[in-house]
């Protein structure tokens, strides 16, 4: 009676694990996986260093559009004659001028237009930031996720050894088994608790990078789904998506900077135009009485200032033109690089699907010949050896799909960097 608990046990372990995992899955779906997800990497965005870095940059970057809305300073100057000359209606004392040079038509909102695309391409590297980030989140993540998932599939083979050598000692008082049974079973338990050691390690090292990417200052422990699956059908994917992608678009930006930068200047290749007044104090002449005298002076000034040695701008022109052809070509092998690494990303997904359809299946088969195995003790001694490698096989299968779940999401995450 004792013996056919244990096979009872033993049959409802084996049927009841996967179904559990599947009715968690249906009902829970992945919504509530793609909301923990979503609020870690909420979190992750709004305490990043770096964002916040690239956040201040972009903030100085805009404020140097107000820079650029400037005229040149206002040149004032004084002298004292030491030797006053001497004029009609009297010595000059001292003189005071003041000059303003006035940029060509255009040149500030030049300026302005230079300062704005620049501070564009700096809002662009945010949103590169955060999506590599994101990136880093989700594939911490689903680690995390197949290493707490191995660890239960070892606990629960560790279970079912344990419900095993209790069978393996039963038989032997019926001498349908032997201590060498138990001996090996023992052995293969061993084993199987210093590889889920091991696995907790890893997880303890997985878990302080993944607080780093939260930014935390005390370590927390990671809250990660249960169960995962694999959708039935492949998600329909838009490649046209690349377009808008932001490492590209910051080549856009970079390229119209460079253009606003030859619009300023081919404006600074422009006469500046100054104006002016210089005013000489005057001193009376004594004992005279004439018209004038003493009177002061005051001169307008206007001033025009020409490059007629512009080479300097021929030469950024030509540099402008060259950084031009320079960006069209990192774009087109980014451009590259973004479609290579999702056409494989795609492709590595299509493999991690092949490969969890194939361990469920061979999942499937273990426990059949485990049940075989269980049903053949009825009349028979149960070899234990066969147990320990459909054991082994069927744990072999759960670890390899867990390891597709993982590589499927890896390249999700990839997947929805490149083309979300």
């Amino acid at each position: 009676m004792k013996i056919q608990n244990l096979k009872f046990k033993i049959q409802n372990f084996l049927n009841g694990n996967l179904t559990l995992s599947l009715i968690i899955i249906l009902v829970f779906g992945f919504n509530t996986n793609a909301q923990i997800l979503e609020n870690y990497v909420e979190q992750a965005q709004n305490a990043n260093p770096q964002i916040e870095a690239l956040e201040l940059k972009y903030k100085v970057a805009s404020e140097k559009v107000n820079e650029a809305n400037t005229l040149p300073n206002t040149e004032v100057g004084a002298g004292y004659f030491v030797s006053e000359p001497e004029t009609r209606t009297g010595a000059q004392k001292a003189k005071l001028s003041i000059k303003q040079m006035m940029p060509w038509f255009g040149t500030i909102t030049a300026r302005e237009n230079y300062s704005t695309s620049l501070a564009d391409a700096a809002y662009v590297d945010i949103a590169i930031a955060k999506r590599k980030l994101a990136l880093s989140v989700t594939q911490t993540y689903y680690k995390l996720y197949a290493l707490k998932a191995k660890q239960k599939i070892l606990q629960q083979n560790i279970d079912l050894l344990n419900t095993y050598e209790e069978l393996a000692l039963n038989a032997i008082e019926v001498n349908k088994a032997s201590s060498v049974d138990v001996l090996r079973l023992q052995i293969r338990q061993n084993e199987l608790m210093e590889k889920k050691d091991l696995l907790m390690g890893d997880e303890l090292a997985l878990e302080t990078r993944f607080n780093n990417l939260l930014n935390n200052e005390v370590e927390n422990n990671i809250l990660v789904e249960d169960s995962l699956t694999i959708p039935d059908e492949e998600p329909i994917l838009a490649i046209e998506d690349l377009k808008v992608h932001p490492e590209l678009e910051k080549y856009d930006k970079l390229y119209a900077s460079v253009k606003e930068a030859e619009e300023l200047n081919q404006t600074e290749n422009a006469p500046a135009i100054g104006f002016g007044i210089d005013y000489i104090a005057v001193e009376k002449r004594p004992e005279m009485n004439f018209t004038d005298n003493g009177k002061d002076i005051f001169m307008p000034m206007v001033s025009v200032s020409i490059p007629i040695f512009n080479n300097k701008y021929k030469s950024v022109t030509r540099q402008h033109e060259i950084q031009q052809q320079e960006i069209e070509a990192q774009k087109r092998e980014m451009k590259n690089n973004l479609e290579t690494t999702l056409k494989e990303a795609i492709q590595q997904r299509i493999s991690a699907r092949i490969s969890y359809q194939t361990q469920f299946k061979n999942i499937e088969k273990a426990k059949d010949a485990e049940e075989i195995l269980l049903k053949q003790y009825e009349t028979d001694i149960l070899d234990f050896q066969d147990v320990l490698d459909i054991q082994e096989l069927q744990l072999k299968f759960q670890l390899h799909q867990i390891e597709a779940i993982k590589n499927y999401y890896l390249q999700t995450a990839i997947i929805n960097y490149i083309s979300n």
